[in-house]
């Protein structure tokens, strides 16, 4: 006898969870899960690519408007279908189950897992900076494949695991509890940039004319459309995580007006502060202090927030960023774990995951199990020490899934040409296809440059097929099999 649904109200989702994200909180998981830390590291790199103040400012523009062209289509697709799982659910409709899988897999065991594990080994480390309590119990070297890698267990670990769990038991409070969660910290992380650039402009003994510097030969490569590509990169991933809202959609209030409306003035609010803040970190340093910051080249030197910081905060500086950087992370850390458990709870309503990852709380309507489940793994990739590689791998399989995906708009919009649409993309096709057209360009520069990371991201896909095989002979075998309900658990 198949479990009783827990009894829906009118504010719930056919799947059974609850609909309690507005238009604040809607806005906060786009500001608050893609503000983290590319806007306090980013600047760096761009200044070395492009040797230009007004090339930095044009490139954080240009992927913030491309990142708009990328929220104004998946606005259409989230609006017309509000389901928990978000691109999963487009996918499906537009290519089939395997393409979805394919998603949710990528999603579930390195964009969701690993990330929500290394932003909070990052936020234990500047803890550490904070509160000097840092102890290593153990630690070992190991040899693989020519290069040695250092596996340790101490109390950052351990941080980092009670922070994933804090936010965890959070979340399985309902949907109201983890946004208003994510209300706050994204209120903090806003005012401690707005703190930054307020001081950077009154205290720093800045100057307009570094707007008009140019780098030296050391430090900047000259400016031409690879560069200016590279630098858009490097601020794309800044942008990155606005589609958690999309993922969401099945707890978003009036759908077809919050989804649109929360992404948009989102990613609007991202653009300003992002260029704000650049413009403060350009006034208060040289150009050649931006470009001598922490990155690859410099890997020994300050953050270029840092910097500002340090600029009129003096030795204060450094533990003032330390500070925002920790209320900073902690909202991407939270808006990870309440999107990203959704992924596993729609897989498992469509028999692609096992079933109990599909059952709800009877009174927070929370997917306690999908929590519990994208937390525990998260935990774990904490203590292997993998997150890194893991991260680095997927990064190709997510350019090449969000074309996949974005592209399915085309095919719905024929296939499903009656279906109620509450927002339509403005200026279709030419919207959709820019963005489309430039997420196949980065695929294709990217397997001509980083092969390896390719094959990498591939590897991590073909390893979900036996697991995709197996449920789908599961059900095969079942053949009267109806797909289950999610229960109370």
């Amino acid at each position: 006898m198949r479990p009783k649904r827990p009894r829906m109200s009118g504010d719930d989702d056919a799947s059974g969870l609850r609909r309690g994200l507005g238009l604040p909180g809607a806005v906060s998981i786009v500001v608050g899960t893609v503000i983290g830390t590319g806007i306090f590291l980013k600047t760096a790199l761009m200044a070395q690519l492009l040797g230009s103040a007004a090339w930095v400012l044009a490139a954080w523009v240009a992927a913030g408007l491309l990142s708009l062209a990328g929220t104004l289509t998946y606005a259409e697709l989230a609006a017309m279908m509000p389901q928990a799982g978000g691109p999963y659910v487009y996918l499906k409709a537009a290519y089939g189950k395997l393409p979805a899988f394919f998603f949710g897999w990528k999603e579930l065991l390195s964009t969701k897992g690993a990330s929500n594990a290394a932003v909070s080994m990052a936020i234990a480390i500047f803890l550490t900076q904070l509160l000097p309590i840092h102890v290593v119990w153990t630690q070992r070297t190991l040899h693989l494949f020519h290069e040695s890698v250092t596996w340790q267990f101490g109390s950052q670990q351990l941080e980092a695991i009670a922070l994933i769990v804090i936010l965890s038991a959070i979340n399985c409070l309902g949907v109201r509890a983890g946004g208003a969660a994510q209300t706050v910290l994204t209120g903090a992380k806003l005012a401690g940039i707005a703190f930054l650039v307020i001081g950077a402009f009154a205290f720093s003994h800045g100057s307009w004319r570094h707007f008009f510097e140019t780098g030296s030969t050391d430090t900047a490569r000259a400016a031409g459309l690879s560069a200016f590509g590279a630098a858009m990169i490097a601020a794309l991933w800044a942008y990155s995580g606005w589609g958690d809202l999309i993922i969401a959609a099945g707890e978003v209030r009036h759908p077809g007006r919050t989804i649109p409306r929360g992404l948009i003035v989102g990613i609007a609010i991202i653009i300003i502060v992002y260029v704000v803040t650049n413009v403060a970190y350009i006034f208060a340093l040289p150009l050649a202090q931006v470009a001598g910051a922490n990155s690859t080249a410099f890997p020994n030197a300050p953050p270029v927030a840092a910097r500002v910081a340090a600029a009129f905060l003096g030795a204060g500086g450094a533990a003032f960023l330390s500070l925002l950087f920790v209320v900073s992370a902690l909202g991407t850390l939270n808006g990870g774990i309440l999107t990203g458990s959704r992924i596993p709870f729609a897989m498992a309503q469509d028999g692609q995951m096992p079933a109990a990852l599909a059952d709800l709380h009877p009174k927070t309507r929370a997917p306690i199990k999908a929590i519990l489940f994208l937390g525990a793994w998260a935990c774990l990739l904490t203590l292997t020490g993998t997150f890194d590689q893991l991260t680095t791998l997927v990064i190709f399989v997510d350019i090449l899934l969000d074309a996949i995906g974005v592209m399915a708009i085309f095919l719905l919009r024929r296939s499903m040409a009656g279906a109620h649409r509450p927002y339509r993309t403005p200026l279709y096709p030419w919207v959709p296809a820019l963005y489309a057209a430039t997420l196949i360009w980065l695929v294709a520069n990217t397997v001509w440059t980083n092969p390896l990371e390719v094959a990498g991201g591939l590897a991590l896909l073909v390893a979900g097929l036996p697991v995709y095989l197996y449920f789908r002979t599961r059900d095969r075998r079942r053949p009267g099999l109806t797909r289950p309900e999610p229960t109370t658990v």
